[in-house]
């Protein structure tokens, strides 16, 4: 496997441990009819996180250790708040998702297309609508995205790459 494969394992790995501490935030402010949503998403995170890291193992890396804390894109006050953030969460690791789909081969690549696919199913039941490219969604203009990593920490494509497809990018 080469050293891109590794790193959007890395990636995706790193986005599990940020998902895991959301979901924590979530269950602790979801109103009480959702909060069996939020528990079986949570679990659902620790159990991608834990195959992550005997991936990135079975890769030759050394997988990369959770935080302490991780910052919020926004307060989350109420449950509307935990809500929304469950959506992001999703949306964000849809989106390493992808990049790990384009990197790996085999059943990697199978596994990668798996957690995508849950990934986005669990930000349309969180949001109540769909995206046309779930995992893409951040990628949707530079200008959104360039003020969105400033402000809320989120993934930026490996190596500086554009990945907007915007003027002067291939289409």
């Amino acid at each position: 496997m080469s050293t891109g494969t590794l790193g959007a394992a890395q990636a995706a790995l790193a986005a599990e441990h940020a998902a895991v501490y959301g979901y924590g935030v979530v269950g602790g402010r979801v109103a009480g009819g959702r909060r069996a949503e939020a528990t079986a998403a949570y679990h659902a995170h620790r159990a991608r996180r834990d195959a992550l890291v005997r991936t990135v193992r079975g890769l030759g890396g050394e997988p990369e250790a959770a935080r302490a804390a991780y910052a919020l894109p926004f307060a989350v006050p109420d449950p509307a708040a935990a809500v929304r953030l469950a959506a992001v969460l999703e949306d964000r690791v849809a989106g390493v998702y992808s990049d790990l789909v384009r990197a790996a081969e085999g059943p990697l690549r199978r596994e990668a297309a798996d957690a995508l696919r849950e990934a986005a199913v669990r930000a349309v039941r969180w949001r109540g609508g769909g995206v046309p490219f779930p995992g893409l969604v951040e990628r949707d203009t530079a200008g959104a995205r360039a003020g969105a990593t400033a402000q809320t920490g989120a993934r930026t494509a490996p190596h500086g790459a554009d990945v907007t497809n915007g003027p002067g990018a291939p289409h």
